[in-house]
């Protein structure tokens, strides 16, 4: 095989599957890892890829990429459904006690079958989005606290200090956050660090913290970490970790909910 068709082979399993290892391209062309890495590197200074350690992701996994809730709505719209779906179950009936959901597309998925689930109890939510904040005003029986601060056009998520110090001076009991990246290395982490000071504090705040996180944000790491690993009680998922992340999530004893049995 010449170089240029093993490269369009690299390039296209990159834009499929989000990233690719030297180790993978060694074997499956049956070439040297320095061939493999020269392949990377050609890749990258066409902007095709970007390098990290082991191999390569896509270049719109770079580490302050973030694309606005409108472009994500209608993303992996099936894998937040499936996810939304397990993680309600976190919630029993007759739940009395308080939410905390966090801004983003995935938690947004998360809503309606939430305050189907807590109306009529004794229960309140409790969010940092306004997106989030308007679909739920004004619901019979559904307690709601909206969080203050400034708010980003990207997300629509309350941040800044205001923000932050309202989230240290509440213990809700189930906290469900999302993430632009999670990996075994680097744990949880977003672009932004007003966004992830924001985070960090409902994971502190939180008795309980839910990670809602679908497959396509797996080994990839964003440029603020906002919690280890061990700092998660649950991973809700559309699909399995890979080996190496499943290890590293049992090991600290992370559960993960991706509707395997």
């Amino acid at each position: 095989m010449y170089a240029t068709e093993r490269q369009e082979n690299i390039a296209r399993e990159v834009r499929q599957n989000g990233n690719i290892s030297v180790r993978d391209i060694a074997e499956r062309f049956d070439v040297t890892t320095e061939t493999a890495r020269r392949d990377l590197a050609a890749l990258e200074k066409h902007g095709l890829l970007r390098r990290v350690h082991g191999g390569a992701v896509s270049a719109e996994r770079a580490s302050i990429t973030e694309t606005g809730v409108a472009e994500r709505q209608h993303s992996h719209e099936a894998e937040k459904t499936r996810i939304a779906t397990l993680a309600l179950s976190a919630v029993p009936a007759g739940f009395r006690g308080s939410v905390l959901v966090d801004a983003g597309t995935t938690t947004g998925a998360l809503l309606e079958p939430l305050a189907a689930r807590l109306t009529g109890g004794r229960a309140e939510i409790v969010t940092n989005a306004v997106a989030h904040a308007a679909a739920l005003a004004g619901r019979d029986g559904l307690d709601l606290t909206v969080l203050g601060g400034r708010v980003r056009s990207v997300t629509g998520a309350a941040v800044g200090a205001t923000t932050v110090a309202a989230l240290e001076a509440i213990r809700p009991d189930i906290a469900f956050v999302g993430a632009n990246g999670l990996s075994a290395a680097f744990g949880l982490s977003t672009p932004d660090p007003d966004e992830a000071a924001v985070k960090r504090a409902m994971v502190t705040a939180a008795r309980r913290t839910i990670a809602l996180v679908d497959s396509s944000k797996f080994d990839v790491e964003s440029l603020h970490r906002f919690a280890e690993l061990s700092e998660i009680d649950v991973l809700v998922t559309n699909e399995q970790p890979s080996a190496d992340l499943a290890t590293v999530l049992a090991a600290h004893d992370v559960e993960v909910w991706d509707g395997t049995p």
